[in-house]
């Protein structure tokens, strides 16, 4: 997508001056074009893209079936920038027929709060944020037991991993009637090979947390490379503690337990998503050192946009 190389130039500025752990701004992505401008004729563009999910796709489990993903450019006009390219977006909606299962996206820095303004005005709210952690690992509590899962621990693994969705359904992203069937297969499959890993932290031999996690490389270029600054990063992609446990300290001793090793395993910081209007994670998270580095703001269904 050719964006003006002003506009570019600003942008990459932009992100750099926003938070020091942003990696650099990724190039442009392909889509469609929108074109806007502020009353003092400052030329602010995006690109918009729209991504269809049917029943079996796994991003069931986060998205809406019909998404617009906007790209915003908007340099150093700030709020007023982000106004009129939201408002050129919701124009081009309206050529548009948009069902109840749908949405508008933008990922964006989580400490750019001009762009927040805007959002908030046209009734975007932040559903996911990608935290970030770089403080080493804590201690372990060793009055919990936390083991490597293996293939005989599926059936309560992929009980654990649905709780999730039971709980940020209310909060989040609606739950699919279908989330275990969508979790199944790679939660399986980390079982049986033991990659990427699957700890399960146990008390009087009964199963309390679940945390399903990953090394991730990020790269210049890769997909992680457009979210984290270069090298290897733990990815923590699911932790529940189950119904009833919760505030009893399970997580918590299994995340101490789950940083150690993923450090063990060469990475130096640790990374995931979770869900800002979720009352548990938003304070679980923080606590445990996580800051937020980028914020999914979205609005359902799509043609809702203000």
């Amino acid at each position: 997508m050719d964006i003006p190389e002003p506009l570019l130039a600003a942008h990459q500025a932009r992100f750099a001056a926003v938070d020091a752990l942003l990696p650099p701004a990724a190039p442009p992505a392909a889509g469609e074009r929108l074109d806007a401008a502020t009353a003092a004729g400052a030329q602010v563009t995006g690109v918009l893209q729209r991504h269809r999910f049917g029943p079996g796709d796994v991003p069931m489990l986060w998205s809406a079936a019909d998404t617009w993903q906007l790209f915003p450019y908007f340099g150093d006009t700030g709020t007023e920038g982000v106004d009129v390219l939201l408002r050129a977006l919701r124009g081009r909606l309206d050529a548009e027929a948009t069902g109840d299962d749908s949405a508008c996206v933008v990922l964006w820095p989580s400490r750019d709060a001009e762009a927040i303004r805007a959002f908030l005005d046209h009734g975007l709210v932040p559903l996911s944020a990608v935290g970030v952690r770089t403080a080493p690992p804590g201690e372990t509590d060793p009055a919990v037991t936390v083991r490597r899962a293996g293939p005989a621990d599926y059936a309560a693994a992929v009980a654990l991993a649905e709780a999730t969705f039971d709980y940020t359904g209310l909060v989040a992203a609606p739950r699919r009637a279908n989330t275990a069937e969508l979790l199944g297969p790679a939660l399986r499959a980390a079982l049986d090979e033991a990659e990427p890993p699957v700890w399960l932290a146990e008390e009087a031999g009964e199963t309390r947390a679940l945390a399903h996690c990953a090394w991730v490389d990020s790269v210049p270029g890769s997909e992680a490379g457009e979210l984290l600054p270069t090298g290897r990063w733990g990815y923590v992609n699911n932790v529940v503690t189950a119904p009833g446990e919760r505030g009893a300290g399970f997580g918590r001793a299994l995340m101490a337990h789950v940083h150690r090793e993923l450090h063990r395993g060469g990475a130096t910081r640790t990374y995931l998503y979770y869900n800002p209007t979720n009352p548990l994670a938003s304070v679980f998270w923080h606590r445990q050192g996580y800051r937020p580095l980028w914020t999914s703001w979205e609005v359902r269904p799509a043609a809702a946009l203000r």
